[in-house]
C-alpha cells in the first residue's frame, strides 16, 4: 500500500488522547508483522490503550529508531470544511485529524516496512499514546525499552519539520492546579471563599513570572522565544453571578531553556500560594491548593557531536540544523543515551487547527528519506 493508502485509514481511527488506541495498533502491528517485524505491545494501565514496538534485523544494542506517536489532539468547537477523520485529497494537500501530527510519518514508516525489514542492523519503529498530553505512553515505555535488549544508538523523530533537521527544543512541564474554598451568597463574600478569585491571582502571578523570566534567558539561546515560557490553557469555575464558587481549576504549561527556571517559578508559586492565596480560602474549613503534574518531559538539547544528525543529513541532503519551541518524545530518548533528531513531514503550523494538513510532497520526501535508510541499513 501506498503511504497515502495507508494514511487515510490511520485518519479514520479517531485516536484523540482520551480515547483508544488498540484498534489503530492492531493494524499497524499487522502491517508490521507482515514485513517480518517482531512485535512488542505495551498495555498501559487503563487497559484501552498501549505502545507498540517492532523490531527488525538483529536482536541486540546499537542502530535505528523510527519514532512516532499516534494519538491526535481533539476537534471539539473548530470548524472543519469536510469530516476530520476522512481523508480529504485535494491533489497536493491531504486533510485530516493528524494528517501533519504525526501520523503522516507514520504512515510512511509503515509503507516502507518491506524495505526496512531488509536490515543488517537493529531497526526499531515505536509507536505511543499520549503524546499530547504529557509525553505518557513514551514515559511509560522507555525503562521496558531494555528488558527488550533494545538501546538504540540513533532515534529520528517524525515530528512534523518540513522535514528539515531539528536538533534542538525545550522541555515541556503541565500541571493543573484545583483550588478548593467555600461556597455562599455572593452578598456577603467575606463569609465565603472564593475559589475563583484565588485562580485569578494565580494565574496573575503565572503572567509576572512569565514576565520575569524573559530577563532570565540564556546570552546565546538557541531556541525562538529564547526565554523560558508560561502558558495558561485553561481556567475555569463558578456557576453564576451570585454565588460564591467553591472550586476553581487551572491548567498551565512553562517550556523551560535552562536549568533552574523551573525550581525559579515552583519557588515563587510555593511562597505566592502559602503568603496570599491560602489566607484568602481562611473561611473555609477544607481549603485546599493542589497541583497535579501532568508530565515533566525534557527538552532535546543540541549536541556538537550528534550522529543521528549526520545520519539524517546524508539521507535528506540538507545541512542546515534548527530548534523548535514545541516539545516531543525525543528528550526522553536522549536521556537513555541516544543521539536523536527530529525530521518528519508536515509542519507544525498546520497541527492542531482545523483543516490540518500535510502536502503530497511532504509525504514524498519522507518516503525518499526512509527508502534511503533502508538502502543505507542493508
Amino acid at each position: 500500500m501506498t503511504a497515502t493508502a495507508i494514511l487515510a485509514d490511520l485518519v479514520a481511527f479517531p485516536t484523540v488522547s482520551d480515547r483508544p488506541n488498540l484498534a489503530l495498533l492492531d493494524y499497524a502491528a499487522d502491517h508490521l508483522h507482515r514485513a517480518g517485524a517482531r512485535l512488542h505491545h505495551l498495555p498501559a494501565p487503563c487497559g484501552t490503550k498501549a505502545n507498540l514496538v517492532a523490531s527488525f534485523g538483529p536482536d541486540g544494542p546499537g542502530g535505528v529508531l523510527l519514532s512516532g506517536h499516534v494519538d491526535v489532539v481533539p476537534v471539539d468547537g473548530q470548524n472543519w470544511a469536510s469530516d476530520p477523520f476522512t481523508l480529504r485529497d485535494s491533489g497536493d494537500r491531504l486533510y485530516g485529524r493528524g494528517t501533519c501530527d504525526m501520523k503522516g510519518f507514520v504512515a510512511c514508516v509503515l509503507a516502507a516496512a518491506p524495505d526496512l525489514a531488509q536490515s543488517r542492523q537493529p531497526l526499531h519503529v515505536t509507536l505511543t499514546h499520549d503524546e499530547e498530553v504529557g509525553c505518557l505512553g513514551a514515559r511509560a515505555m522507555m525503562p521496558r525499552l531494555a528488558g527488550l535488549n533494545i538501546a538504540p544508538e540513533i532515534v529520528i523523530v517524525g515530528e512534523p519539520t518540513g522535514m528539515e533537521i531539528v536538533d534542538g527544543h525545550k522541555g515541556c512541564c503541565e500541571y493543573s492546579v484545583t483550588f478548593s474554598g467555600l461556597e455562599g451568597h455572593g452578598s456577603t463574600p467575606d463569609l465565603g471563599a472564593n475559589a475563583v478569585a484565588a485562580a485569578a491571582r494565580y494565574a496573575a502571578c503565572l503572567l509576572d513570572l512569565a514576565e520575569a523570566l524573559k530577563s532570565r534567558a540564556p546570552a546565546a539561546s538557541p531556541f525562538d522565544p529564547p526565554w523560558t515560557t508560561i502558558n495558561i490553557g485553561r481556567l475555569s469555575g463558578g456557576s453564576t453571578h451570585n454565588v460564591i464558587p467553591a472550586r476553581a481549576e487551572l491548567d498551565w504549561e512553562m517550556r523551560p531553556v535552562r536549568d533552574g527556571d523551573a525550581a525559579f517559578v515552583h519557588e515563587a508559586l510555593r511562597a505566592f500560594t502559602e503568603t496570599t492565596l491560602m489566607p484568602m480560602l481562611r473561611a473555609a474549613p477544607g481549603a485546599a491548593i493542589a497541583t497535579t503534574t501532568i508530565g515533566e518531559v525534557a527538552g532535546l538539547t543540541p549536541q556538537a557531536d550528534n550522529p543521528a544528525r549526520d545520519l539524517v543529513a546524508r539521507l535528506t541532503g540538507r545541512n542546515a540544523t534548527h530548534t523548535v519551541p514545541f516539545g516531543t518524545e525525543a528528550g526522553l530518548f536522549q536521556q537513555a543515551g541516544a543521539a536523536v533528531v527530529l525530521c518528519g513531514p508536515g509542519h507544525i503550523a498546520q497541527a492542531h487547527k482545523a483543516d490540518e494538513y500535510v502536502s503530497t510532497d511532504q509525504l514524498a520526501q519522507c518516503s525518499q528519506m526512509l527508502a534511503r535508510l533502508a538502502q543505507t541499513l542493508r
